[in-house]
């Protein structure tokens, strides 16, 4: 551990209530880090619905979650020489020890004076194939979500899923990829009744029930997938140029037991000025837990300056800590 690699601010949790966190502490010249478990900042708006309108955002009538999180990304953006951003990181335990938090995650030890909690509901993945070497595909030309159309043109495209994604992902895909296969364990669809009918009028081929059971691939590329009918020893063999897997997402707070902290379920405890019940750490957002407390993005955005602010209180207690306008702060 040096003087280099301790931040001053340390946010678990890479979506909107924690880039604003990011961002604020940025103004306030922190030197900040996001760690995310997520391939990408965003959190369960982004990842989720990014076309779902929210009408309750501050100054905005009506915004995607997709553009909402775009918006914040790019706040973070303009103190990206003090900021830094851990991605498919998850927090395991964190101790401190001399004033200094060391903090495991699955890849590495992090090093931060102050900790701010903005993990919503827990840590937030993807559901898996499952399937031997997955992971060695995963961020190539294997995707658990999708934001573009681009990457698929021309491609031979296979879609693991039966639910809104899948079907809404095989209509938008069908008319400008080579194919499209969707292979779902159940004859019956999840999806809106009127967007299967538009995929079962379409080219895209429906592999229904079947599962799979094997992906082959090399140098990091997925290139075809086996499936099986469901109850019978028939196999297939589906070449591919791209897979998506669309099994939705899961949140887990598997890891909130080994933190230390007061809580109860998924939430943690803190005080009015967002401290949980260790020193140094405070939590906002979802993961905040304190009475008559309304559950919305904008209630985690009002907190993310008064745990920033206490937290460079707690770093720096001999200070001039006295809060200024981002006018003062910022010189265009």
């Amino acid at each position: 551990m040096t003087e280099e690699n301790i931040y001053d601010i340390t946010i678990v949790g890479g979506g909107p209530v924690g880039l604003f966190a990011s961002f604020y502490a940025g103004l306030r010249g922190m030197k900040v880090k996001i760690i995310e478990s997520l391939s990408e900042l965003g959190g369960q708006p982004a990842v989720l619905y990014p076309e779902k309108v929210i009408y309750d955002i501050p100054a905005y009538p009506a915004i995607t979650a997709g553009q909402l999180s775009e918006n914040l990304i790019k706040q973070v953006e303009r103190f990206e020489d003090r900021t830094t951003i851990c991605l498919k990181e998850e927090v395991q335990t964190f101790e401190k020890k001399d004033g200094i938090f060391s903090i495991q995650t699955n890849k590495a030890e992090h090093f931060s004076k102050a900790i701010i909690i903005a993990c919503g509901n827990g840590a937030f993945a993807p559901r898996p194939l499952g399937l031997e070497d997955e992971a060695n595909y995963a961020d190539n030309n294997l995707y658990y979500n999708v934001h573009q159309v681009e990457p698929f043109i021309g491609k031979n495209v296979v879609i693991c899923g039966g639910g809104d994604s899948a079907v809404d992902w095989a209509n938008m895909l069908e008319p400008v990829a080579a194919s499209v296969t969707v292979v779902h364990r159940r004859d019956a669809f999840r999806a809106h009744e009127h967007s299967v009918e538009l995929m079962k009028d379409s080219s895209v081929k429906i592999m229904t029930p079947y599962v799979p059971i094997a992906i082959a691939g090399e140098n990091g590329q997925a290139r075809s997938l086996r499936i099986q009918k469901i109850k019978e020893e028939e196999t297939i063999e589906l070449p591919l140029d791209a897979l998506i897997v669309s099994f939705g997402f899961s949140t887990n707070n598997k890891n909130l037991k080994n933190w230390n902290l007061d809580y109860k379920r998924n939430r943690i405890f803190v005080d009015q000025v967002l401290k949980t019940s260790m020193d140094g750490v405070y939590a906002i957002g979802d993961a905040a837990a304190y009475l008559e407390k309304a559950d919305l993005i904008a209630t985690g955005f009002g907190e993310a300056p008064t745990a920033v602010n206490e937290a460079i209180k707690y770093i720096y207690p001999d200070r001039d800590n006295r809060i200024v306008h981002s006018t003062s702060l910022i010189k265009d």
